[in-house]
């Protein structure tokens, strides 16, 4: 038995090493907002419950405590979290990337605020979609999902000392594209509306030079924004939450 307990640990390490840096980009668990001991407790959790699962794919021949073998799986396994994680979070980036297209197009581009889910300045339409996308998210139990989705992840990049990278830039370039299609299309209405609205502004300045466009369009374009943005935000989200589950759906075979 104590034979066994190396090898059952050194698997159990790959396993954690994959399926902890999943978690830590979840989409809603992966947050600056959780508790980095709760976090690093549920990766936990989630590995010793895939552990008799993943263990017959892991290739641990030759990969005794501290020999090369391990270390290069640790490192490939980890490398895939990392670039499966990352692929789901430039899907969820799409918010903020709409919410930068929306600050623009209302003229609040130099509203700026702190941002609570990752940090760092961002635009604070940005901010309010994020943190209501994640609020989303969890009601939807696409949480769930994204869970069922990192067990299926070793159908998707099998393990292996040296990850495939062409299959790995392949996702992430798909991600890269899918995630601003997105934010596009949340943005589209506001899009529209600033250059109508921008055109407006022109004609009437060319129409009446005497008078203060800019202070007369920036307020009218906060206000109708506004009202566009409340009046639109049930469906922005919902094609949101409608996109990001075909794509976890993709990594479970649905």
């Amino acid at each position: 038995m104590n034979l066994l307990l190396p090898g059952i640990a050194a698997a159990y390490l790959l396993t954690f090493a994959r399926v902890g840096t999943l978690i830590m980009l979840m989409p809603g668990l992966g947050e600056q907002l959780v508790s980095i001991r709760m976090r690093l407790a549920f990766a936990l959790l989630v590995s010793l419950v895939l552990f008799p699962m993943v263990r017959p794919l892991l290739p641990t021949a030759g990969a005794g405590p501290g020999s090369p073998v391990l270390i290069a799986l640790l490192f490939g396994e980890t490398l895939t979290g990392l670039v499966l994680g990352l692929t789901v979070r430039m899907v969820l980036a799409a918010l903020q990337t709409a919410g930068l297209l929306i600050s623009q197009a209302l003229g609040l581009s130099y509203a700026m605020t702190v941002d609570p889910t990752q940090g760092g300045q961002q635009a604070a339409v940005g901010n309010f979609l994020s943190l209501l996308g994640i609020t989303l998210i969890l009601a939807a139990d696409l949480h769930h999902l994204a869970i069922d989705a990192i067990s299926r992840s070793y159908a998707v990049l099998p393990p292996s000392a040296v990850p495939g990278m062409g299959e790995a830039a392949m996702l992430a370039l798909k991600a890269v594209g899918r995630g601003f299609t997105l934010a596009v299309q949340i943005a589209s209405p506001f899009i529209a509306f600033g250059i109508l609205f921008n055109l407006g502004l022109g004609v009437l300045s060319r129409l009446m030079p005497s008078l203060q466009v800019f202070f007369v369009g920036v307020p009218a374009s906060i206000l109708i924004g506004m009202m566009i943005l409340f009046g639109s935000l049930g469906v922005m989200m919902g094609v949101f939450l409608d996109d990001l589950g075909r794509y976890l759906a993709e990594f479970t075979g649905r």
